[in-house]
């Protein structure tokens, strides 16, 4: 089974669609990540500092990450036990890469294996 898990900065809605404008990378990893939770053969989570600061002080990539680069290192994606991407969220095409699993389009509406 692959674990991906994303650790994000604090925010008050991780949808994207709050606030005067649409996030577009949220709206994106939004629908990835729920399109990734129906795999059965990943585990998928989204961690959000403001509401799940003790995930982020248990992680030592994390906890390091941030004690160098502050908020600046958020999001992070782990896979695996292993830090793949720092700074940024990731792409559909890295998530594919990560996962194996492929996005049939950019709203993850459907996914496959």
């Amino acid at each position: 089974m692959k674990k991906i898990e994303l650790f994000e900065p604090a925010m008050c809605c991780p949808t994207g669609v709050c606030g005067p404008s649409v996030d577009e990378t949220l709206l994106m990893i939004t629908n990835s990540f729920e399109a990734l939770q129906k795999v059965v053969d990943v585990d998928a989570k989204r961690h959000c500092l403001s509401d799940e600061p003790a995930t982020f002080s248990k992680n030592p990539d994390v906890l390091n990450a941030i004690k160098k680069d502050g908020k600046d290192a958020l999001p992070i994606t782990i896979v695996d036990g292993k830090v793949v991407k720092v700074g940024e969220y990731p792409t559909q095409d890295e998530l594919t890469q990560y996962t194996g699993v492929v996005f049939k389009n950019e709203n993850a509406d459907a996914v496959s294996k």
